[in-house]
């Protein structure tokens, strides 16, 4: 299994400690401008869904041509940087729900289910390793 969710940090901690990319919401007010968003970013989340370090590979392999758009630390754009911060808005989040509806990738569901709940945020960050 490619993504992972976690009850504790303890858990997280446990299965691989830090050697994670996560996936995080954003929950800031869209309307703060892009550098106060990656500012504000504080890892480890409970409701974040992680892939472990050693799946980085195969992560990008799958799923690059999905997470293209998003927004760096610099305030460009581009495909996912799995060693950096990107940042998907509100908008970019739709679009990547309706490119996953278009495919069949390895637990591609896992994916959509942490993605839906996304739309309920100001969007969400994948924060690499």
């Amino acid at each position: 299994m490619m993504f992972h969710t976690f009850h504790s940090q303890e858990e997280r901690q446990e299965f691989g400690g830090s050697y994670f990319i996560e996936f995080q919401y954003c929950e800031l007010d869209a309307n703060l401008g892009i550098k106060m968003i990656v500012d504000a970013i504080r890892m480890w989340k409970n409701n974040s869904l992680y892939i472990y370090g050693d799946d980085d590979n195969d992560f990008f392999s799958y799923y690059k041509d999905i997470f293209t758009g998003g927004t760096y630390a610099n305030g460009k754009t581009g495909v996912v940087d799995l060693c950096g911060i990107n940042y998907y808005s509100v908008e970019e989040t739709k679009c990547v729900l309706e490119k996953l509806k278009h495919t069949h990738l390895p637990d591609q569901e896992i994916l959509v289910r942490w993605l839906e709940k996304a739309r309920e945020y100001s969007g969400f960050y994948i924060l690499g390793l």
